[in-house]
């Protein structure tokens, strides 16, 4: 199969762009250099919310317009225009959400090219483009990150048969046709400029070869012009070898005597190489543990700023050199201190950026506060400085654009290596990034790697993952600026695939700074979409921000068509502010399933209560025909029943697992309460009173629609389904935890619809259920009054009901054939609880409804600080009858009156909130 597009052309030829011609590459390049340098002359321009913060030149320096710009991208329109496709409401356009749960490793070479805080691999993307798009269609990731979505849409016309043979075999075992090979067209956009220019060299093609032989050289003239700093002399005082890397440790003060501690002689065990806790002072023979002695500092004069500065002092351990091909390791001796010496006297080279850290909350507490690490040139010893700024001298001097782009992209990863980040780990086979992912910590040792050991190996390992790669011209566009406002044009866009920040896990815009400052180019963090008590952004502000970021999706994305949001986050707060956010805007989510990164971030191994799994929700654009309904019918009963229509049609019939052997799974969106949820929601997201009750809507469900295993479908659906369940008869049940009054019913209702069953058969199955998932602060009523208010029992008059009947009948041998009001059968049913028939559910309902705002009105005449604890279903209620009567005083009253994690932690409390102050602001 022939690629979508052709390759890059070379200089020697003529290059066609966004539908001009130029006579060469260089003449394409400097064309559109020149367009964006009088562009960057705009204040206008300038002042775009999310506009990076640099130079023109450094801009410019970073930029390859007009695929990429290192700030807005004001070709991106012209690009969307010339290659896309206009939304046209008479193509069909139809598909389901995509549920096949993918698990991958992250060991793929093209996934580790380049790092990144956070990365969904490529290849767990790609099954997703090829599910939603065709060849051709254009993708968007608004937080592009470091460009893995325009890998992935690349990939789908660059796949090598072995990898779509193996997908196209499994998706046959899933019941789906193959997919439409061929390459997609993609736009990324990220806030940061380190993000996007990794997104970029990643997407752009390149002269694989000519790099190669580029990075060799660098890495040969680095060594000309720095590697008499990192010799060393062999054990028999002759020998000269090259320093792979250096041991440098803090010195710590005792706690007894005051004498000087070198931490790692005192702590690191020679044989087993573990760090000790407890320490022996080598002048007083004290032990103590290093949390309790002071860590020793020295002064010095800040050649930056001219200032007296203080620092930790950190003495040389170790050296790990190399004679050939065999490893050795000395204590550093005379000569080796003379040159560090030499090097501590040289002054501070040109390339080395001297900017203060941004206050934040990686530098306001923990090693980086007590270490006093404050600056960029804070983060490296005198050597790596000048290691790392030749390499960066060298990349930058390239004549090619293109290539110097790829050595810059080659020579940023060893910025956090280089530095004081990467910590000595003497159990490691290898002292290459041994920092810690995902936020800035310096360790009390210090593995001080020389350019070549870090990145000799990285070579040939980029030209070999590029060179089977290949990126191909005009594929991808890439956008530095905020999500909130993209440079596309309306309905243009025809799958969004995103992976948005996770609230606080991470902060990717103070991570970034370390990279950014090299480049001179940094984030405007003020649009960033974070949870940071240091920026005063809580949980609120983050859901706002990401409100209008899945606005500005909503916007571009074309109508009927899909996005995936990739989520992981532990707080329920951040995940409910994510649904929230998404629905106002007025995506529908029809699937929420996990994707498997297999390796763990930072934030995941060591907090117990982190997600281990990623999530994935798969929501979609109404189409044009449910609006134009809607907008010409107003909220009515038949316009709700039109949703469901319309939304039943986006979920898939049939899904199932992926082991053997294979069982049907529960599809959670298809249950009933569900369905529900989703209309009432895209009613109240329209301004719009729901037009149907609880009770009546359930009630109607089953009539106007089919119900299988507790789930609804399309008649054509029910077929599809039936015929899998046929063959295979086994269903895996979604599990069900009790964390509030809705869920309790829920399970209770599970467990009676299986086996209605007395309270004392019920007790020590319920109870266990009640555990560590109830919120804080919740309220549920005792099992007494939860079977009471939802439920009815058989008190023995009359004929037993056909619930009970079934049951018994089928699991005791002596009860069949047995009349309805056979004395045996009535005694063995007497005071079973059971599940209610639709009608009499009705009239439960009500009661309980009634009961509910009965008890609401306790919470309107609360004249405390705050309600400690309260009922969900109460405030839920309470909220839906003040929306329905537009009194959204009481809303906001109230909501003011609960704990912030009770708002938070519900999706409905909060959408009814949300969208109260908004009717509030707009006097509405």
């Amino acid at each position: 199969m022939t690629n979508l597009f052709s390759t890059t052309q070379k200089d020697s030829g003529p290059v066609e762009c966004l539908g001009q011609t130029f006579p060469s590459e260089h003449a394409r390049r400097e064309h559109f250099t020149k367009l964006l340098a009088e562009k960057l002359k705009d204040p206008a321009f300038r002042k775009i919310e999310g506009f990076p913060q640099g130079t023109d030149e450094a801009i410019l320096a970073m930029s390859d317009p007009p695929y990429y710009t290192a700030c807005p991208n004001p070709f991106l329109e012209d690009f969307v225009r010339h290659y896309g496709k206009p939304y046209d409401p008479s193509v069909k356009y139809s598909r389901e959400p995509q549920t096949i749960d993918v698990s991958v490793g992250k060991t793929d070479p093209l996934y580790k090219a380049h790092g990144y805080h956070t990365k969904v691999p490529h290849l767990a993307i790609v099954p997703s483009i090829l599910h939603y798009t065709d060849p051709g269609d254009i993708v968007l990731d608004g937080f592009g990150g470091s460009g893995m979505t325009g890998v992935a849409a690349q990939w789908c016309g660059l796949a090598p048969s072995s990898y779509r043979h193996e997908l196209e075999t499994d998706w046959k075992k899933q019941g789906k046709a193959a997919p439409k090979w061929g390459a997609r067209r993609v736009i990324l956009n990220d806030l940061s400029p380190a993000a996007t220019f990794i997104a970029a060299n990643y997407n752009l093609p390149f002269d694989v070869d000519g790099f190669s032989k580029a990075g060799g050289k660098l890495l040969k003239e680095v060594e000309r012009d720095i590697g008499w700093m990192y010799e060393t002399l062999h054990s028999d005082g002759k020998t000269k070898a090259r320093i792979e890397y250096t041991v440098w440790s803090e010195v710590l003060n005792c706690s007894s005597c005051a004498g000087e501690v070198v931490f790692t002689d005192a702590a690191l065990d020679e044989e087993t190489q573990r760090v000790a806790n407890e320490l022996t002072c080598p002048h007083c023979g004290a032990q103590s543990t290093k949390e309790k002695m002071d860590l020793a500092f020295e002064s010095f004069v800040d050649p930056a700023s001219g200032e007296v500065e203080t620092r930790p002092k950190r003495v040389p351990v170790i050296i790990n050199y190399k004679i050939g091909k065999t490893k050795h390791k000395k204590r550093p001796d005379s000569e080796d201190l003379k040159t560090l010496e030499r090097i501590d006297a040289l002054p501070l080279p040109a390339e080395l950026p001297t900017a203060q850290l941004p206050d934040c909350q990686m530098t306001r507490v923990g090693r980086m506060k007590t270490t006093n690490t404050t600056a960029v040139h804070f983060m490296f010893l005198a050597r790596a400085a000048h290691g790392m700024a030749a390499l960066w001298r060298r990349a930058n001097e390239h004549p090619d654009p293109r290539t110097r782009e790829m050595l810059l992209f080659f020579v940023e990863q060893a910025i956090w290596g280089m530095s004081v980040l990467a910590r000595y780990a003497p159990t490691h086979f290898s002292q290459v990034n041994q920092y810690l992912s995902g936020v800035f910590y310096v360790g009390s040792q210090h593995a001080e790697c020389s350019p070549w050991y870090i990145l000799d190996g990285k070579l040939g390992r980029l030209t070999k993952a590029f060179g089977d790669y290949r990126p191909q011209e005009g594929v991808a566009a890439v956008n530095t600026g905020t999500a909130t406002r993209l440079p596309i044009p309306d309905a243009s866009i025809d799958y969004v695939f995103t992976d948005p920040p996770f609230g606080e896990n991470i902060y990717y815009s103070d991570l970034n700074f370390l990279v950014e400052s090299w480049h001179r180019v940094s984030t405007d963090s003020r649009p960033e979409a974070i949870v940071d008590r240091v920026k005063n952004k809580g949980v609120p502000e983050y859901q706002h921000l990401m409100q209008k970021c899945f606005s500005e999706y909503y916007r571009v994305l074309k109508p009927g068509r899909w996005m995936t949001v990739v989520f992981s986050n532990s707080r329920a707060a951040v995940w409910n502010a994510i649904q929230v956010a998404l629905q106002q805007v007025g995506f529908v989510v029809a699937e929420v399933t996990t994707l498997d990164k297999v390796h763990l971030s930072f934030q995941q191994v060591v907090s117990p209560n982190a997600v281990k799994q990623d999530l994935v929700i798969s929501a979609y654009k109404p189409n044009g025909g449910l609006e134009d309904r809607f907008n010409r019918d107003g909220p009515t009963v038949d316009s709700a029943w039109d949703f469901v229509q319309t939304h039943l049609k986006q979920l898939p019939a049939v899904k199932v697992t992926s082991g053997y052997p294979q069982e049907l799974l529960n599809i959670v969106e298809r249950d009933p309460r569900r369905i529900y949820d989703r209309m009432a929601s895209w009613f109240i997201r329209h301004g719009a009173m729901v037009p149907i009750s609880t009770p009546e809507f359930l009630a109607e469900l089953p009539v106007r629609f089919r119900e299988m295993d507790g789930m609804v479908f399309l008649p054509d659906q029910l077929v599809e389904y039936e015929k899998a369940r046929s063959r295979i008869p086994q269903v895996k049940q979604a599990e069900l935890f009790v964390s509030d009054e809705r869920s309790a019913i829920d399970w209770l209702t599970n467990f009676l619809l299986r086996r209605p069953s007395t309270r004392s058969e019920i007790h020590p199955e319920y109870i266990p259920q009640i555990g560590s998932a109830k919120r804080k602060g919740e309220i549920i009523p005792e099992l007494d009054q939860l079977l009471e208010d939802n439920f009815l029992r058989y008190d023995g008059t009359g004929e037993v009901p056909s619930q009970i009947h079934s049951y018994l009948s089928s699991n005791h041998k002596d009860l069949r054939g047995l009349d309805k009001s056979a004395p045996a059968l009535v005694a063995k049913a007497k005071d079973r609880w059971y599940v209610p028939d639709p009608n009499k559910a009705q009239d439960l309902e009500k009661k309980r409804e009634k009961a509910l705002l009965k008890e609401f009105e306790t919470y309107k005449v609360f004249t405390g600080r705050k309600i400690k604890e309260s009922r969900l279903e109460v405030l839920r209620a309470g909220f839906r009858a003040a929306w329905a009567a537009k009194d959204y005083k009481t809303i906001i009253s109230i909501a003011n009156k609960l704990p912030e994690e009770t708002l938070q932690e519900d999706e409905k409390l909060l959408t009814l909130y949300d969208l109260a102050l908004t009717r509030t602001e707009d006097g509405i």
